[in-house]
């Protein structure tokens, strides 16, 4: 990110989020305030339709944490970490009695979502408030202190961290017992077969080009074994192939097909 400069690549997330609601009626996805947030006119959100892949992939990845998130509430969590928020609209369309979000991003990148939220006329809730963090060179740990489990969204943030500022986050959410954290992690584009590894390396040169450039990738042994040392269980890791046969009904990619994977963990 550019010093001072909200983040780039949260607005594209969450232009694809919002394309979503209109191009596939948020088939995989309801957010009824995805479009509101933007303030674009819906005519120029749909220009996003060539990058299906993308935009249903957000869609699942969003799916599959807030499907997550019901469940653990169900279970008795009442608090909700947002890492790297982003644009992220959870914390205002909250519908669980009780249960408080915290919202955790770069600071500049939070000023410009309270203008955003401001303009668009959406009311910020009181269980909703804000936590200044730039995860590369602030401490997750020094300024997120909870006294209770919580349930982790972190979307759309590992791959353009290094590995250090990574394992510190992560390792400061299993020192919390009882929390959980669903997070999406890339491969690496070697692992490709030749034309989406060119696709792959082309998206990652623009995004370098705007200083938000990736910087980590994971193999699923990998992250699986460091997340079990770390104390985490019940680790759930779709791939594409995963991804595919639950949210979509497609059950022809074969199971170790490389690509965007989100993961659910507890600790």
């Amino acid at each position: 990110m550019e010093s001072g400069q909200p983040s780039r690549t949260a607005w594209s997330a969450a232009r694809y989020r919002a394309a979503h609601q209109l191009l596939e009626k948020g088939a995989i996805f309801q957010d009824p305030i995805a479009v509101r947030i933007l303030g674009v006119p819906s005519d120029e959100l749909t220009v996003d339709a060539p990058r299906r892949a993308m935009r249903v992939f957000i869609a699942a990845r969003h799916r599959f944490a807030e499907d997550a998130l019901a469940a653990t509430v169900s279970r008795g969590v009442r608090q909700v970490v947002v890492l790297g928020a982003g644009l992220d609209t959870f914390a205002y369309r909250n519908a669980f009695d009780g249960v408080r979000v915290i919202e955790v991003d770069h600071p500049a990148t939070q000023a410009w979502k309270r203008e955003r939220l401001i303009a668009a006329g959406i009311e910020i809730p009181p269980s909703v408030s804000y936590l200044g963090v730039d995860f590369e060179t602030s401490s997750l740990a020094d300024a997120l202190k909870l006294d209770e489990p919580a349930f982790f969204i972190w979307l759309g943030v590992v791959p353009y961290l290094t590995r250090a500022a990574f394992l510190a986050t992560v390792s400061h959410i299993a020192e919390i017992s009882g929390s959980e954290v669903v997070f999406d992690y890339a491969q690496s584009p070697e692992k490709m077969p030749a034309a989406r590894r060119a696709a792959l390396e082309e998206r990652a040169a623009r995004v370098a080009k705007i200083g938000e450039p990736w910087l980590t990738y994971f193999e699923p042994p990998e992250i699986a074994g460091l997340l079990t040392e770390l104390g985490f269980r019940e680790i759930e890791d779709l791939g594409p192939a995963q991804l595919a046969a639950r949210f979509f009904d497609r059950h022809d990619l074969p199971p170790d097909t490389p690509g965007g994977h989100v993961l659910r963990a507890v600790r």
